[in-house]
């Protein structure tokens, strides 16, 4: 199958979905300034399917990027400010007591703001656990349950969260089982000068960028179509597994490298390999094949591993992180590639 050629009757070619990608990355490059490696992973998340958590310092544009995303998608947006006094019903949406015109009360379910294809949980390591846990279900299922009834979530739906790494007062980490959730665990660092001038100059003169939705109409059926579409790419088993080979390297007990059994406390779980797989898939896609690569892989796997990796005592000593590891182990690994 070349890439002018569909998998399947109702799916856009692999060309298709290069422009379409493309084309939402040049909106975004309209408003946002640097961020160009991190803006490429977060839309290869979304493709996939998966959701993102963004780690930065404030300031640096986490809100602006993930309210953008939508605006140039096309889909609904909403945003959710994660503080100590929110509750999980302020999430999912809660049921209340209505009465109708015969005077007749009944219970109606009205729809918190998890209901949008494109949600923004800002903040979210400032809500405590309950609230946090509420999105669980909503991540991994596409579903809310309330009173014991099940709603669907809109498709496409995606969540990209934001935590703030230099502010621990009144915050509580993600526990591992929900950090797992995440496809990628994506950090942004600091503008560089000449980007900060590029920011001063787009957000104080007359002038203000705007954004236009990449699809004028139905654009959740165009993005659901480009997902299926990542569904149906190749990939071989040697690849399977080398990904295979790669989470189980990061676990202590199992592992073949010392530098594993000295700093990993806990190593990735099999979402990990899920994460390498997906995402692997949408970069081979851009890359014009419709197979998967042993570079595809290794290109999304410090996003995709680092944030299942928990560090030892002995790393945080020394100064070693997570994606430190993950680097070793891609350095390490490429005998595996044979």
């Amino acid at each position: 199958m070349s890439e002018n050629q569909s998998p399947g009757t109702d799916l856009p070619t692999p060309a298709e979905f290069r422009h379409a990608f493309t084309a939402i990355e040049e909106q975004l490059g309209r408003v946002i300034v640097g961020h160009r490696e991190a803006l490429r992973q977060i839309l290869v998340a979304f493709f996939a399917g998966g959701h993102v958590l963004i780690e930065g310092v404030p300031g640096i544009g986490k809100t602006l990027i993930v309210r953008s995303l939508g605006q140039a998608l096309g889909l609904s947006f909403a945003r959710i400010q994660f503080t100590i006094d929110l509750m999980p019903a302020d999430v999912t949406g809660t049921r209340i007591l209505e009465e109708n015109e015969n005077g007749r009360r009944h219970m109606e379910f009205v729809p918190g703001p998890v209901f949008a294809n494109v949600l923004l949980a800002d903040e979210i390591n400032r809500a405590t656990p309950k609230t946090q846990s509420s999105l669980l279900e909503a991540m991994a299922e596409l579903q809310v349950t309330v009173a014991g009834t099940t709603h669907l979530l809109p498709r496409p739906f995606f969540v990209l969260a934001t935590l703030n790494p230099i502010e621990m007062e009144g915050t509580y980490p993600l526990p591992e089982a929900q950090l797992d959730r995440f496809l990628f665990k994506v950090p942004l660092s600091y503008p560089s000068e000449d980007e900060i001038r590029a920011i001063v100059r787009e957000t104080t003169g007359a002038l203000v960028p705007t954004i236009s939705p990449v699809w004028g109409e139905a654009p959740a059926g165009h993005a659901n179509r480009l997902r299926l579409l990542v569904r149906e790419v190749i990939v071989a088993p040697e690849i399977e597994t080398y990904a295979a080979r790669l989470v189980r390297a990061t676990v202590p007990s199992a592992s073949p490298d010392e530098k594993v059994k000295r700093y990993v406390s806990f190593g990735a779980s099999p979402r990990g390999a899920q994460s390498l797989i997906l995402g692997a898939k949408v970069m081979a896609l851009l890359a014009g094949r419709v197979n998967v690569a042993f570079g595809d892989v290794e290109a999304v796997a410090p996003v995709a591993l680092s944030h299942r990796i928990v560090p030892s005592f002995a790393a945080e000593s020394d100064g070693v992180t997570p994606t430190d590891i993950v680097r070793h182990l891609l350095e390490v690994g490429k005998a595996w590639q044979r």
